[in-house]
């Protein structure tokens, strides 16, 4: 009831067709206090052509977001809105959710916003792609929080940029959603990520092949406000890649080291501060500092992802975050029998991406950083910063983790890694529920009376699978012939 509600909610009169409206002064969006860092430090391209076409040079485009019709509110993250010194609710809460969905949906610029496209290429599926870039997302511009800390927003689903390739630049409905639930979820569960304050959808449509079965329908548009420190990503390093060995590829701004200096300035005087201030009289050993921090960030945001039993589904180099989060909500998912060769992506058909790969795939791209840095920080630098820090540090956070998990908590013992695998092998056997299974471990206490074990067994083994359903697992994929 309340979704319907919130659907047949209208934010006012639209802004259609044509650009969205200047910006505005006045009402709740007044408070956010734009301060936009990254459009200073970093060059931009000047053009607000938003044709598909390569931008070489530049680390943003100036682009406009599309309007779309008769924008309204589907949901917020009060939590995700205070970060900006946003108060939902209260007596204007209605007013507030229709200039939310006005502003949110890109109809509207609130005053102080600057509307760009961030230029990254990629590795994707282990090949390099060459210029990728926001092909559905606007940088709207950075606030500065009640506490000073530094948020920028991001408009998912806004329109056509420079990057957008053949695609409309839309996102819709039932993605939204799954990106909104996911990014608030994730962030209480505890573990690094994107935060999504709206979700606004609107009467506008695009068609989508669903399935991908033939039979395209037509879905509303709709757009994620995203929320971080920034956006910023491995493959932002990669627009200096010359051509690539394999693919003929290379980056929009080949042979632009300037630009690349730029960037690690910008990236380790804004978000590793502390680095900076370390190493200001040393470039390569501030540069090896920064690598050495991102790969421990990383090691543990994989080790996080295990311990629920979380599947990216598409963890390119475009999609890695420089400052350790969880970032760009596509085809992931959540275990639910236990299986580590688990897919969640249905377009990776060799399980590249597949649970069990992700803390592998992470390294790998990692490397990619790597060679992405050179010649700032020397290659042999920073490979044995990685083999020497990644796979350490996510045993070590893996194993604290499941200690947590599994209530190990007074004792730290050699065998508790055993036990685990142990643990997670009988899943696997069974078919057992990852995420019910550990909940059920959670309400057994030592002092429960022996008489009652038989009855948490049985409780344990509703959560695993049938006859039936492990005669179809585990049946050989081999033709029996």
């Amino acid at each position: 009831r309340v979704f319907r509600a919130a659907m047949q909610r209208s934010a006012g009169p639209p802004s259609w067709p044509g650009s969205p409206e200047g910006a505005d002064g006045g009402g709740w969006l007044s408070a956010l206090r734009f301060d936009n860092l990254a459009l200073r430090s970093l060059p931009v391209d000047p053009s607000e052509d938003s044709a598909p076409r390569a931008v070489p040079g530049a680390c943003f485009a100036r682009v406009r977001p599309t309007p779309l019709r008769n924008p309204r509110l589907v949901a917020l993250s009060a939590p995700a809105l205070a970060l900006l010194g946003l108060e939902a609710g209260g007596p204007e809460a209605e007013q507030r959710e229709a200039e939310a969905a006005l502003y949110f949906s890109g109809n509207r610029l609130p005053p102080g916003s600057e509307p760009a496209a961030h230029c990254y290429c990629g590795h994707q599926f282990g090949s390099f792609a060459g210029q990728l870039g926001d092909g559905a997302a606007i940088y709207l511009g950075e606030v500065r929080g009640p506490r000073g800390a530094r948020w920028e927003l991001q408009l998912k689903g806004a329109g056509i940029t420079p990057f957008s390739r053949q695609a409309d630049g839309r996102k819709v409905l039932r993605s939204s959603i799954r990106e909104f639930l996911c990014s608030e979820a994730m962030f209480h569960l505890g573990i690094p990520t994107t935060r999504a304050g709206t979700c606004v959808t609107s009467d506008s449509e695009v068609v989508r092949d669903i399935f991908y079965d033939g039979n395209p329908k037509k879905e509303r548009c709709t757009v994620v406000l995203r929320i971080a420190p920034t956006f910023i990503r491995f493959g932002s390093f990669e627009i200096f890649k010359p051509p690539d060995e394999y693919t003929g590829r290379k980056g929009p701004s080949v042979n632009r080291n300037d630009i690349r200096i730029q960037m690690l300035d910008y990236v380790i005087g804004t978000f590793y501060p502390e680095i900076q201030e370390a190493h200001a009289d040393n470039s390569i050993q501030r540069n090896a500092a920064f690598f050495k921090e991102i790969t421990k960030r990383t090691a543990r945001l994989v080790a996080e992802w295990q311990c629920v039993g979380f599947c990216h589904g598409v963890l390119n180099t475009d999609n890695m975050s420089i400052v350790g989060l969880t970032i760009d909500y596509g085809p992931f998912g959540f275990m639910d029998r236990y299986d580590p060769e688990h897919i969640c992506n249905g377009s990776d058909n060799t399980g590249r991406y597949a649970y069990n790969k992700q803390p592998e795939i992470c390294k790998w791209n990692l490397g990619k950083l790597a060679e992405a840095l050179v010649p700032e920080l020397p290659l042999e630098i920073s490979e044995l910063i990685l083999e020497e820090e990644y796979d350490a540090e996510f045993e070590k956070h893996y194993l604290q983790k499941m200690r947590k998990k599994l209530g190990l908590i007074q004792l730290e013992l050699e065998e508790d890694s055993k036990l685990v695998s142990e643990l997670l092998e009988t899943m696997h056997l069974t078919g057992g529920d990852f995420t019910n299974i550990f909940y059920l471990l959670s309400s057994f206490s030592v002092d429960t009376d022996p008489s009652r074990l038989e009855d948490f067994l049985e409780k344990l083994m509703s959560q695993c699978a049938s006859v039936e359903e492990l005669r179809v697992a585990f049946k050989p994929q081999m033709d029996p012939r």
